[in-house]
């Protein structure tokens, strides 16, 4: 494999399968901790809402994180590098408007994982929201 920069490299060989389960995550420019805010992280979360109210993807589980996120979705009608553009071009815009600021908000490419059939789907939505109480943000699950 050529020796490029990581988004590159997770890019290479991508193949979006619709009705498929994908772990998609994403981390913000130099990791600034930008959704630390809870009215910024809402804005994530609007536009997960929005994609699958468009048919793009259904949202199974997400967590966002002050420096990232990581959304489980089912594909639907498009493809991953669509799904995440959009939804990581809206976000960007909404909170550069939101609190004044501009450029870019996220770093290039993102990661996804295609989950087989005897992946414990369960235990994949379990991980994406316990993440907050794995890095210490909140004592219970249910905070």
């Amino acid at each position: 494999m050529p020796d490029l920069p990581a988004s590159h490299r997770l890019r290479t060989g991508r193949y979006a399968e619709p009705n498929r389960i994908y772990l998609l995550t994403t981390n913000t420019l130099d990791r600034e901790p930008i959704f630390a805010d809870f009215a910024l992280g809402r804005l994530v979360v609007r536009r997960f809402r929005r994609a699958q109210e468009l048919g793009l993807a259904q949202s199974l589980a997400w967590v966002v994180m002050p420096d990232h996120f990581h959304w489980l979705v089912v594909l639907e009608n498009c493809s991953l590098r669509r799904l995440m553009g959009e939804t990581k071009s809206l976000i960007t815009r909404e909170v550069n408007l939101s609190i004044g600021r501009s450029g870019p908000l996220w770093q290039q490419g993102f990661h996804d994982r295609a989950l087989r059939r005897e992946d414990d789907l369960v235990k994949m939505a379990r991980y994406v929201v316990a993440n907050p109480l794995r890095a210490g943000l909140v004592e219970r699950l249910g905070d």
